[in-house]
């Protein structure tokens, strides 16, 4: 048995196996509610192998939509509390990272940035009607290129995929032209699939970076096994 088959690889968060709701997993930090108990937090940092900060966003426990992020950092919600993001900054200096944080602009409708946002170290896709301020906003602290689109049809891209600097895993319901795309932007493998038996809002149950993945307790062999395949596991 290889040691990636001997980790635990489903998990629930506040009892749902929802957990990319309340979670955001980069290649070095994951960002979990402030709330979340230690055994926990051990099990996703030995699945992901990052270092765990626990923050709440907005004063809220749906981390994982208020916030996206990369190596270089995050952009989080507007309504995210200057207290919350120098908890934040603090944490990724104690681990030695350096951390941009910066808000989606005060006048931007779209509130929830986790939800909209879809990156890797490299590239992001945003909701098409993200503005060119909060584009700028993406753009500069994640230092990737920006480009606007959907995946099934759906606007809120940061829950139809998840993306790593190896790989795509898209909603399963994503058209031709849409994978595509996805390929031509992230310059990756490109694959579709579900989470929790048969969700195909991958974003909303699956964390994963190159080193690790976990995903939402209900999800079946066969969906792990697609997870493994689309991001070279």
């Amino acid at each position: 048995m290889t040691v990636m088959n001997a980790l635990r690889r489903t998990f629930v968060i506040d009892d749902s196996p929802y957990i990319g709701i309340f979670a955001v997993c980069t290649e070095s930090l994951l960002l979990l509610p402030a709330h979340v108990p230690e055994r926990l937090v051990g099990e996703l940092e030995q699945a992901l192998k990052v270092r765990v900060i626990k923050a709440y966003i907005a004063e809220m426990s749906i981390v994982g939509c208020l916030a996206a992020g990369n190596s270089k950092g995050f952009v989080v919600s507007q309504y995210a509390l200057e207290s919350e993001i120098e908890q934040i900054k603090n944490s990724a200096f104690e681990y030695g990272l350096d951390c941009e944080i910066s808000r989606l602009p005060d006048s931007d409708k779209i509130t929830a940035a986790g939800n909209v946002i879809l990156a890797n170290d490299h590239v992001a896709l945003v909701h098409p009607e993200l503005t060119d301020e909060a584009v700028k906003v993406v753009k500069d602290t994640l230092d990737v290129e920006v480009y606007r689109g959907r995946i099934a049809g759906l606007k809120t891209v940061g829950m139809a995929a998840v993306v790593t600097n190896r790989g795509v895993l898209a909603h399963k319901n994503a058209s031709h032209s849409e994978l595509e795309f996805l390929e031509e932007i992230f310059q990756l493998p490109v694959e579709i699939g579900s989470v929790n038996f048969g969700v195909p809002l991958i974003g909303a149950a699956l964390l994963a970076n190159t080193k690790g993945y976990a995903a939402g307790v209900e999800t079946t062999g066969v969906e792990l096994g697609r997870i493994e395949e689309a991001l070279g596991f």
